[in-house]
């Protein structure tokens, strides 16, 4: 098992690089069978997930940040500038996915547009991802459940910041490594506890 800690770094062997960013063609394919036993972990928790990287910096920070260190380039949905960034970020939060009662064939039939595939089990740019369930009783007073979240978004009318209608929340501010329950290393065809 990968054991990251602040001394340690994630085995690179254990982890397929972002050269798959620019070579579609070394990109793993991603199958429904596996994305279904990805998610099949991930259905009943609340979630952030990551580049393996960036966790090893998280773990670092004793925080998943708001604003991390990273390249613009390197985040989502930022080609087109501030005023179409995720919903969550304008907030100052950070997105997290909530697959409580998920099921995937309902949604997809009434958000046909969302992106939740994008990330389950990992964005095919990156080859892998860290999923890091968050104790939702510790975030509690800073969380903005799926529900709030779409409401706010449709109350202020923010319809050209991107949002995944209820499966996506918001914790508002950092979340410390303290609420972290667990976290898995995905890869191609392969799910890895990490002790943290």
């Amino acid at each position: 098992m990968i054991q990251p800690s602040k001394a340690t770094h994630i085995d690179d062997d254990k982890i397929m690089r972002t050269d798959f960013m620019n070579d579609a063609s070394k990109r793993p394919r991603i199958t429904e069978a596996y994305r279904k036993r990805v998610l099949d972990v991930l259905i009943g928790c609340l979630w952030h997930t990551t580049h393996s990287d960036r966790f090893v910096s998280i773990l670092e920070d004793g925080a998943i940040l708001s604003e991390p260190d990273i390249p613009e380039s390197d985040r989502w949905k930022t080609v087109k500038g501030p005023e179409y960034y995720p919903y969550a970020r304008i907030l100052g939060g950070v997105s997290l996915f909530d697959f409580n009662d998920f099921d995937p064939e309902s949604y997809d039939e009434k958000y046909p547009l969302s992106t939740w595939r994008e990330f389950v089990p990992f964005r095919s740019a990156w080859g892998s991802a860290v999923w890091i369930e968050i104790d939702r009783e510790t975030v509690k007073n800073c969380l903005l459940s799926g529900d709030e979240l779409l409401a706010r978004w449709k109350k202020e009318e923010a319809h050209h910041h991107s949002i995944m209608p209820l499966i996506e929340a918001a914790h508002v501010g950092m979340i410390s490594t303290t609420s972290f329950s667990r976290a898995f290393l995905v890869s191609d065809n392969a799910i890895e506890a990490i002790h943290i």
